[in-house]
């Protein structure tokens, strides 16, 4: 088996992006029809597209219960960048669940929320590492971020269960070129010499050239970042999302996608409403020109169905109620090409 998977020829529930919240994939699951071993009267199955955990109220159960139900046959999931970087160690905002290094920090932020214990850190790992980065059928394909040829073509026959080794390849091969040309050097002074302003949303450091072009350049050689993480270019100006700076950003890619096949994808933090005044999440921003439940790319048929509720925390925060939030979580029903959302909403796509 491949790091490429067959979709089953049932009707689909693709879900996006869960990002710890718990209730409201309880209320998802309930409000399409499945019962607790992901069981559906109408024989449909489940998809998850990757991020199941970080910054939300409790990530070990979102990975528990999606476990379950893959187990149960009822459901596949592939893996989002959240997942290849508990995979590959690296704690980033938001992974204070799993990682205890990032506990105090993210206290600020997502407190409360449950930490995994030390004897199931493992047992996740495990899960994580059997998962596929891609699905696809004749009629549809699923990725977390990206579908471009070039990636897909390289982890076609890459064996399941081999991820780790292999991202660590190709980054490793891309880390030798920084090192040679002494990027990798200058990347590091930067990140030290800026370490607090780098987490700090009202005092940016300056455009940090050095890490621009060491993320950017490290995001494409490795395939497996740019199917988990998306297509990346040098920023023109810095922004902060994720709870850090940035200085390189993420394009649409879509609007490049030349292949009939639709592909549903998450990653993207869409919003389904906007209200006047309120503030859109940076990666939202490459949404603006499209309809909240619109296909989009050069051919209308790439859709995103994130629609961030991996910044629900925020609501918390402020004392805002599940009912007046605007990040919500969704799934893309195929073929009926519906959404279906936790709030108890269903829409149809345009």
């Amino acid at each position: 088996m491949h790091l490429i998977q067959r979709l089953p020829e049932n009707p689909l529930d693709i879900i996006g992006d869960i990002h710890g919240e718990y209730p409201a994939l309880i209320a998802l699951l309930e409000g399409l029809g499945y019962d607790a071993q992901g069981a559906h009267p109408r024989h449909r199955k489940l998809v998850f597209v990757g991020d199941l955990c970080d910054r939300g109220p409790d990530s070990p159960a979102v990975i528990r219960l999606v476990q379950h139900l893959v187990q149960q046959g009822n459901a596949q999931t592939i893996l989002g960048n959240h997942e290849i970087n508990l995979l590959i160690d690296d704690a980033k905002d938001g992974s204070g669940w799993f990682f205890d290094e990032r506990y105090e920090r993210d206290l600020k932020n997502y407190a409360p929320f449950r930490r995994t214990r030390a004897t199931e850190r493992q047992t996740i790992k495990d899960f994580l590492r059997s998962l596929p980065i891609a699905l696809e059928r004749e009629d549809i394909r699923v990725v977390h971020a990206a579908w471009t040829a070039p990636a897909i073509a390289a982890i076609r026959t890459v064996s399941l269960g081999s991820i780790v080794e292999q991202f660590r390849m190709w980054d490793n091969m891309a880390q030798s070129t920084a090192e040679a040309s002494g990027l990798y050097s200058k990347y590091l002074h930067e990140k030290q010499q800026w370490a607090i302003e780098l987490e700090d949303e009202y005092g940016p450091p300056p455009f940090l050239h050095a890490i621009a072009e060491y993320e950017a350049t490290q995001q494409m050689v490795n395939p497996l970042k740019v199917l988990t993480s998306g297509v990346e270019r040098k920023a023109v100006t810095p922004f902060f999302a994720g709870n850090r700076w940035r200085f390189s950003d993420r394009i649409s890619w879509w609007n490049d996608y030349d292949d009939a096949i639709p592909v549903v994808i998450g990653h993207y933090w869409r919003m389904l409403r906007v209200e006047p005044g309120q503030t859109i999440p940076r990666y939202s921003q490459l949404f603006n020109e499209v309809e909240p439940l619109s296909w989009h790319g050069k051919h209308h048929n790439v859709f995103c169905v994130d629609f961030s509720v991996g910044a629900r925390w925020r609501d918390r925060k402020a004392s805002r109620s599940i009912e007046q939030s605007r990040f919500k979580l969704a799934a893309l029903q195929w073929p009926e090409n519906q959404v279906v959302f936790d709030t108890g909403e269903v829409l149809a796509t345009l």
